[in-house]
């Protein structure tokens, strides 16, 4: 077929997608800032409508004989490719894919209204977190992270009916199950991605120990119990996927009072990228009704770039804020000749690597001397305790997200198992915490992105590896102090302006002169 009526064919592509996508994201705003199942509803319809377009058979096999042309120029190889994995798995009857929306909308609404009940009355996250993060009372810990799972029983027969009918969606399509066929069409080998986890539980497994055996003699003398006698409930994170400050450090104090909006877009101005036109389209404080949680959205893949977070003054919310406006810088620096289709990450772990860079910066020092402002004096005293912090929290979250994954990959393969042993014999196994002494709830599903963000959380942990790799380049080749005009420069000309026209792995290498490669985070946190 001749290039120009390649390009005709995804230039009717291309304008089909973009009419029909920016409904979607902007309804799942709505949704999400205000609660309102009139806007869920929406959300289901317009995202019909969207996946109706990619089950289109004829424009399928269309795209299965151009992706055989020897004459394809990268950007419509590139665009073919990204047809592919989108279409391969829409090719359901209508009804089967009406009947997946239906219960993730189902899970969806309740995640987003849900409220907790603790004592009676009802309480948001936050209540919970500032209770594990605060209290000495180990029955009222205990009931705050009994708590913060009772959303798991409440979706616990819709998301195994989901689990159930993903895998067999994904069989109709000639896959052995959801899993297996969602890392194919994003680009990832399943048996490399977590031969490279296991590389790094091997190698963390140590210092993991050494490392944990600390943090319970410090959460054992706080609440006056034998290490043994640790239950999840004696971490400030309800899975254990944050560190508790490093004993005597009270990191939270660095920002009460702070306004957070003045120094994320101070930060990311010191780089040469200017976030304010985000900041002013954000929901950035906790109501009722709103999504708990936070994300970026790039709602029309030009210039709607928005984020939701929930902040108080905390360097848990901080974090957040860093991370969501990493993917926002991510997305507004894309180029914007590129196709509507290319518009977008190569793959979500490398947006995934920017906003984990930015959200580290709430344990980097030159960070908090200038840009909390916090006295020189004072950090240089807490600078062991601050940096020790950091490498707990990388040790912990990399477990943690190992934990994630092994347990997501298992539950698919075998979803009829009894998961919510597998889940605390996982967590016992790589993160070292002692199970409640029940095990038969569904601890695992109150984690919501088993339901609504399948088969994704592997790339935060190639994230962490990618943002490491950055990282390391950066301060070898560009600039040793992050906070110049030519960090920025960087990022925006060699990594992020090529949206998802180079694959991702050959962008990290353009960018970095090297594939994806774990001795970076290695070099970085362990040694």
């Amino acid at each position: 077929m001749s290039f120009q009526k390649v390009e005709e064919f995804l230039n009717d592509q291309n304008k089909s997608i973009q009419s029909l996508y920016k409904p979607i994201l902007f309804n799942h705003w709505m949704s999400a800032t205000t609660g309102d199942k009139e806007w869920s509803d929406k959300h289901e319809q317009s995202l019909k409508k969207y996946f109706a377009h990619f089950a289109d058979q004829e424009a399928y096999q269309k795209v299965v004989a151009l992706k055989k042309e020897k004459s394809l120029t990268p950007l419509q190889a590139r665009q073919l490719g990204d047809l592919y994995n989108k279409m391969v798995k829409n090719q359901l009857d209508q009804s089967e894919l009406g009947k997946t929306l239906e219960l993730e909308k189902n899970i969806s609404y309740v995640f987003n209204t849900y409220r907790p009940t603790l004592t009676g009355k009802q309480v948001t996250n936050n209540d919970l977190l500032h209770i594990l993060k605060n209290s000495n009372d180990n029955e009222e810990r205990k009931e705050a992270w009994l708590a913060s799972k009772q959303v798991g029983k409440k979706i616990e027969q819709d998301l195994l009916k989901l689990i159930h009918k993903r895998n067999n969606d994904a069989q109709a399509l000639g896959y052995n199950n959801f899993y297996e066929m969602s890392l194919a069409t994003q680009e990832l080998d399943m048996n490399t991605v977590f031969s490279v986890f296991k590389q790094l539980k091997d190698i963390s497994d140590e210092p993991f120990r050494l490392m944990k055996e600390e943090i319970d003699a410090e959460r054992a003398e706080v609440f006056g119990v034998k290490k043994e006698e640790l239950r999840p409930w004696h971490y400030v994170d309800p899975f254990f996927q944050e560190a508790q400050p490093v004993s005597g450090v009270d990191v939270d104090q660095f920002y009460r009072g702070k306004d957070l909006e003045k120094i994320i877009s101070n930060t990311f101005k010191s780089m040469g990228l200017d976030i304010d036109d985000i900041l002013l389209r954000s929901d950035l404080y906790p109501r009722e009704n709103k999504n708990p949680f936070g994300f970026c959205t790039n709602i029309d893949r030009i210039d709607d770039i928005r984020v939701l977070v929930n902040l108080d003054e905390s360097v848990y919310w901080a974090t957040a804020l860093l991370h969501e406006f990493g993917h926002a810088a991510y997305f507004k620096y894309i180029d914007d000749t590129l196709p509507f289709l290319l518009r977008f990450h190569s793959h979500s772990l490398t947006t995934e690597a920017v906003a984990l860079f930015y959200g580290r910066l709430t344990k980097n020092v030159e960070w908090q001397k200038r840009f909390l402002e916090v006295n020189e004096e004072e950090l240089m005293e807490k600078l062991p305790a601050i940096e020790k912090m950091l490498q707990r929290q990388m040790l912990v979250s990399a477990r943690w997200m190992m934990t994630f994954s092994f347990f997501e990959r298992q539950l698919y393969e075998n979803p009829n198992q009894d998961l919510n042993r597998l889940w605390w014999d996982l967590v016992k196994d790589i993160q070292y915490v002692n199970p409640p002494e029940d095990t038969s709830y569904p601890d695992w599903a109150s984690k919501m992105h088993f339901s609504l963000a399948p088969a994704t959380y592997q790339d935060y942990l190639l994230g962490e590896l990618m943002a490491s790799q950055l990282q390391h380049y950066i301060e070898t080749n560009i600039s040793s102090d992050l906070f110049r005009p030519e960090v920025g420069t960087f990022l925006k000309d060699d990594f992020f302006k090529y949206g998802a026209s180079l694959q991702w792995n050959e962008k990290i290498k353009k960018a970095t002169g090297d594939y994806l490669n774990p001795v970076y985070f290695i070099k970085q946190f362990l040694n």
